[in-house]
């Protein structure tokens, strides 16, 4: 029987990691998985160049449908997705978002849907309502994931203080065991609770406030425009909050009147292309209501394609006039930050707060200012 451990490494390395096994060969299913893996990182020339995934089975007469049948059925979901990322991401292989017969049986995953935002425009209308399945699955996976975010963010908070009110939620355990411990009782372990005590649980006090997102289309961006659509969704409707979305490249693009349905947001999305944050940021300020009751989140990259003193200008009057400003060069489940340093710096000494969040830190950035 061969060793679990020296397979791997032989799946791993491909035909020059054959030494491993020591002249035994591949058992039936390991043999498919190798066939899988080479089908796909075989295309590889680094690998190649490395002794790494090159010869052996080599690329087969497979289909990329069959492959994704393939590594169903012979690899755990994790590896699953690693894979399909790869394809997509690493080597560009565009039918597994665009071939018919694939989209039909594929999984959704997050990967996936960043895959058919990238090549949506290669799609024909019976292939485009297939992959907005892809859109609307994960989608729905990230609302329901971050709505439980948000209403906690936006839900009452518990004061110390006495409420008359006797909730099963608001029960004050350490105050009722302190008030009765009197009521002790040696032979039963337990304590009888003449008074029991209950928190009153405040409701922030709302007012009217404007959140205006500000979102980088371009393709750098495109994790922060998926967090950003769903976040927009989830703070939409919300008492005290009016959303507002726009996307920018060099042009201005209002999505406000999609801000609830971030599956059609986001197929409308068009990313690539070059970027004047500068006009975005124009265009945000010119949106603002009571400027003290308005907090614009600009979610770029900030590689200014346009006028950089125009838009330090803008970010510089938005916060004179009252306005939280928010520059965040990230807006996804990592936080990761990939942006212009320099630029970033000139909009923090502007008076904006400079960084990355993940959508529920934002959440709680907005709800925190909305209940003062």
């Amino acid at each position: 029987m061969t060793d679990p451990t020296l397979e791997r490494w032989r799946l791993l390395l491909g035909e020059p990691g054959s030494a491993c096994l020591g002249g035994q060969r591949l058992g039936a299913e390991a043999a498919a998985r190798d066939a899988a893996m080479d089908w796909l990182y075989g295309r590889d020339d680094d690998l190649r160049r490395r002794g790494v995934r090159h010869g052996g089975t080599g690329p087969s007469a497979l289909t990329t449908f069959d492959w994704l049948d393939d590594i169903t059925r012979l690899f755990p979901k994790e590896t699953v997705e690693r894979l399909q990322r790869d394809a997509v991401e690493r080597y560009e292989i565009h039918d597994v978002v665009t071939d018919p017969d694939v989209l039909a049986r594929i999984e959704p995953n997050p990967a996936l849907l960043k895959a058919v935002l990238r090549t949506k425009h290669l799609m024909n209308p019976q292939v485009l309502r297939l992959a907005r399945r892809i859109v609307e699955q994960v989608v729905r996976q990230l609302v329901d994931q971050l709505a439980t975010e948000v209403r906690t963010a936006f839900s009452g908070t518990k004061a110390r203080r006495h409420s008359r009110l006797r909730l099963a939620r608001n029960f004050d355990v350490v105050r009722t065991l302190r008030a009765n411990l009197g009521r002790y009782q040696p032979g039963t372990g337990k304590v009888v609770i003449e008074t029991p005590f209950f928190f009153s649980r405040t409701r922030r006090h709302l007012e009217q406030w404007q959140v205006i997102l500000l979102v980088d289309q371009s393709g750098s961006m495109l994790d922060s425009v998926i967090h950003s659509a769903v976040t927009a969704a989830c703070l939409w409707g919300l008492p005290g909050v009016r959303t507002h979305l726009v996307a920018f490249d060099t042009e201005v693009v209002d999505l406000t009147a999609d801000v609830d349905d971030p599956v059609e947001l986001l197929m409308k999305v068009q990313l690539g292309g070059g970027t004047d944050i500068a006009r975005a940021a124009a265009y945000g300020a010119g949106l603002v209501d009571r400027p003290r009751r308005a907090i614009v989140v600009l979610i770029s990259d900030f590689y200014e394609g346009g006028d950089p003193h125009r838009l330090v200008r803008v970010v510089r009057d938005l916060v004179a006039q009252g306005s939280k400003v928010l520059g965040l060069a990230a807006l996804d489940e990592q936080a990761n930050p990939d942006y212009d340093r320099g630029m970033a710096q000139r909009l923090a000494d502007a008076g904006a707060h400079v960084g990355a969040m993940t959508p529920g830190e934002l959440a709680s950035f907005v709800a925190e200012h909305v209940g003062r």
